[in-house]
């Protein structure tokens, strides 16, 4: 299966904010290549939009260190070397699992239709192939069931380290039917949640972040 084109034409509400989620949801996923110049214009016309929010979302980017400006051609996509990915990884590891575990007993059951919708979107994304979308319906999810702590700071904290995440190996899992499969690991996490399984729920989270360095980051030859 080959990825469909992720970057599509947004609503014109909250257009900056739309436009600067899709863009990051774009680098993280490998969609916008690392090294690669991106011009304003070329990105408005596949968003359907005008050059100026796209501007407007370039520069937030670029003062997160996720592109650099290119005078008088655009925007270039960081390069993030593997030390520093591995520390990325290494932080959310310390971060994620033990809140994922905490929250086992939180999450009011009236909400867990809501989550599982929210891991199903992500399982539908995936089987549509559409990556950007794959990336922001799974960072949407797992902010939100980080929020469950009453910790905003550890939310942002982790939107932030997700930001700053690459993961290049997920067209290639799309092309195998990996990516599915991995999309499905957030079904189960509902259900360990449903089931007040907070043992259970810390080890997926640990796996999933784990496999963030491996598989999801084009590097299957790692442990």
């Amino acid at each position: 299966m080959t990825p469909t084109s992720s970057i599509t034409t947004l609503p014109k509400t909250n257009l900056r904010d739309r436009v600067s989620q899709a863009l990051r949801s774009a680098i993280i996923s490998g969609e916008m290549e690392p090294g690669v110049v991106y011009s304003a214009p070329s990105l408005a016309a596949r968003f359907g939009v005008s050059a100026t929010p796209v501007r407007e979302a370039m520069l937030d980017l670029v003062r997160e260190g996720m592109v650099t400006i290119v005078p008088n051609k655009g925007f270039r996509v960081t390069e993030v070397d593997e030390a520093s990915l591995d520390q990325v990884a290494q932080v959310r590891q310390l971060l994620e699992p033990p809140v994922v575990a905490r929250v086992t007993a939180l999450v009011p059951v009236e909400d867990l239709p809501g989550l599982r919708q929210m891991a199903q979107d992500i399982v539908d994304e995936a089987a549509a192939g559409d990556l950007v979308a794959y990336t922001e319906a799974d960072r949407q999810f797992h902010l939100r069931l980080l929020a469950y702590d009453g910790n905003p700071r550890l939310v942002d904290l982790v939107s932030e380290l997700r930001s700053q995440t690459r993961l290049l190996g997920l067209s290639s899992m799309l092309a195998s039917g990996a990516l599915a499969e991995n999309a499905r690991e957030h079904l189960t996490l509902v259900d360990l949640v449903e089931a007040r399984d907070a043992a259970g729920a810390e080890a997926l989270m640990h796996a999933h972040i784990a496999r963030t360095r491996t598989t999801w980051a084009g590097r299957p030859d790692v442990t």
